[in-house]
């Protein structure tokens, strides 16, 4: 039978043995658990500044929206102002039309009118439409165009002539109101130019 001392030293290199290899685990555990940490510092790092990063583009983006939204509420602003300038005039040239005194220079725009209806029909046979008011001027103006006779009917407009070909093929609204809106678009684009909100 073994010594008490022998079976001491069994035991003692065991629990050396055992010590030692608990020792180099937990050292390797340790060493193991320090590098994951490193790595887990540089990509959270990384992960840290893609946040920050995306951020920053959120914010600029958003400003941008913000800025873009301010601008075009301001040009919005700014035709609204404009368009309603331009319908207070064109009401008050109107106005000033409808009430304009039918000789002299009336006259001239008659006659501009009938000879521009004339040449766009291509004939003189035409019947002329005008309102009340024009009619003395209209029928002092139509000596010049031979097949051209006057309408009994009126029509309503500011003034001017509707011009139609007696055999009825051709119309031209050359009354004083269709010049106005065909050239209304033109003269909206010209004053929103020059107050710079134009297109």
């Amino acid at each position: 039978m073994p010594s008490d001392s022998a079976l001491e030293n069994t035991i003692d290199k065991i629990l050396s043995q055992t010590e030692s290899n608990i020792l180099s685990s937990l050292n390797s555990a340790l060493s193991e658990s320090r590098q994951k940490l490193d790595n887990s510092v540089s990509t959270l790092e990384q992960e840290y500044d893609q946040i920050i990063s995306n951020g920053r583009k959120e914010a600029d983006k958003i400003e941008k929206q913000i800025i873009g939204s301010s601008d075009l509420e301001v040009r919005n602003k700014q035709l609204t102002t404009v368009e309603e300038s331009i319908d207070k005039v064109f009401a008050k040239a109107l106005d000033e039309i409808a009430n304009a005194d039918r000789s002299g220079d009336y006259s001239n725009l008659i006659k501009s009118l009938l000879d521009e209806s004339t040449k766009n029909l291509g004939t003189n046979e035409v019947i002329v439409f005008t309102n009340s008011k024009d009619k003395d001027v209209v029928q002092s103006n139509l000596s010049q165009y031979p097949g051209a006779e006057l309408s009994s009917e009126t029509i309503d407009c500011l003034g001017g002539v509707k011009v139609k070909s007696k055999d009825g093929a051709m119309t031209f609204d050359n009354t004083i109101d269709a010049k106005i809106e065909r050239l209304k678009p033109l003269i909206r684009k010209d004053i929103a130019t020059q107050f710079g909100v134009g297109n």
